[in-house]
């Protein structure tokens, strides 16, 4: 008997024992694919598991079907919610209308742009017309989206632009190393992608929920993806009105509770929310200076930021609308969620963050094989421009 369409199956994993893992959460998406021998592979995983051996397991477990993936800093599937150290997800798919192609970029280091132009180049074989998505994994330690777009997007030369999505690999909020993953290779500091092409179409919704907790600043002194001085003071001076007392020394902590907003641009905004949202992924004390995952410029308006638990409850609703309204009547075959580690257990209780993502789950459909991280960057497009998030969910749903 021939089985036309795609099937897709989800495994997950929480042994601590990496190739225990591994094989346990391929075997477990198989058997709900119905199939022995995959056409593609998704993996995500948390950082407390040796990584190789990790991707070993679940390479020899998939028959060595091709396989992209990264670190997370917790997994989302249908059944668990987790973010512990010790958590893989696997996604398997079968499909006779779908084409999955997979490159990878390593080393990239801080100059995206290079690395926008490489990768281009390594999907060059795969460009074709019924290209429908391309899913993009990076390091999210060094990442500076618009200058890898703004390559990338022209050494494709596509119009309108190939929708881009994805996550930012993330750690356990150490910010010390994260992992990309292309067929055997674990590596750090670089891209994998993802190019999927033939019968089918890709439906998302975007969210962030952030409300501002203050007036409009201006940046007067920045440079490529580093801010200087707000109003002419170092940001740090700025932020210290805002964080607690021995907020050096817990970064990751308070700036999870402030981040920046700016104006969504004009061309974009009736398909969006007032406000782009950027996190402040690094700082200096010396001078004062913080860092964000894309370019901004001297004279640029912006809003400090913070998370609303009520407007994300909407947020996941508007997300499940925003889908609905491209689907129709179709029924996804699976779905790829990308949410932000600032939307999960440092907001929310367990019991919280597990019933909002049961709900948007429900709302899309019960059955629906989905797969997830907690990112620390989120990509997705707004109308037809690609688009670079924090404090984001990206929820696409593959039809």
């Amino acid at each position: 008997m021939i089985t036309m369409g795609t099937s897709a199956g989800v495994g997950y994993s929480e042994h601590r024992d990496p190739t225990q893992a591994g094989k346990n959460a391929a075997h477990m998406a198989m058997e709900k694919s119905g199939s022995t021998q995959p056409d593609f592979v998704f993996v995500f995983a948390t950082v407390g598991y040796n990584q190789q051996e990790l991707i070993r397991s679940i390479r020899a477990a998939t028959s060595g079907a091709p396989l992209s993936g990264c670190s997370g800093e917790g997994i989302i599937t249908r059944e668990i919610v987790a973010e512990t150290n010790f958590c893989v997800s696997v996604m398997v798919i079968n499909s006779d209308e779908l084409r999955f192609n997979n490159a990878c970029v390593k080393e990239t280091g801080r100059r995206t742009d290079i690395a926008g132009e490489q990768l281009a180049a390594e999907l060059a074989p795969y460009l074709s017309a019924d290209n429908i998505a391309c899913f993009i994994l990076a390091d999210g330690l060094n990442f500076d989206f618009d200058p890898f777009l703004a390559s990338f997007e022209k050494a494709v030369q596509r119009d309108p632009p190939l929708p881009v999505f994805g996550g930012l690999a993330s750690d356990n909020w150490t910010s010390r190393k994260t992992y990309q993953y292309h067929n055997d290779d674990v590596f750090s500091e670089g891209i994998a992608c993802v190019i999927m092409s033939g019968k089918g179409n890709i439906a998302w919704g975007i969210n962030h929920g952030c409300v501002p907790v203050g007036g409009k600043r201006t940046i007067t002194r920045s440079k490529d993806n580093i801010i200087y001085e707000i109003d002419g003071i170092p940001v740090l001076e700025v932020m210290k009105d805002y964080f607690e007392d021995d907020w050096q020394n817990q970064w990751n902590k308070m700036s999870l509770n402030l981040c920046l907003g700016f104006k969504t641009p004009e061309h974009i905004r009736q398909g969006y929310e007032e406000y782009i949202i950027r996190y402040m992924m690094g700082k200096d004390d010396q001078d004062g200076h913080v860092t964000i995952q894309s370019d901004v410029r001297d004279g640029t308006d912006l809003w400090l930021v913070r998370r609303d638990r009520e407007l994300i409850r909407n947020g996941m609703q508007s997300i499940s609308r925003q889908i609905k309204e491209k689907t129709g009547s179709g029924k996804p075959k699976f779905v790829l969620h990308f949410e932000c580690v600032g939307r999960g257990k440092v907001i929310f209780r367990e019991d919280e963050k597990i019933e909002l993502i049961r709900s948007l789950q429900k709302d899309i459909g019960e059955d629906v094989p989905w797969i997830g991280f907690y990112t620390y960057g989120e990509i997705g497009p707004i109308t037809k421009f690609n688009c670079f998030h924090n404090f984001t969910a990206v929820v696409t749903a593959v039809y």
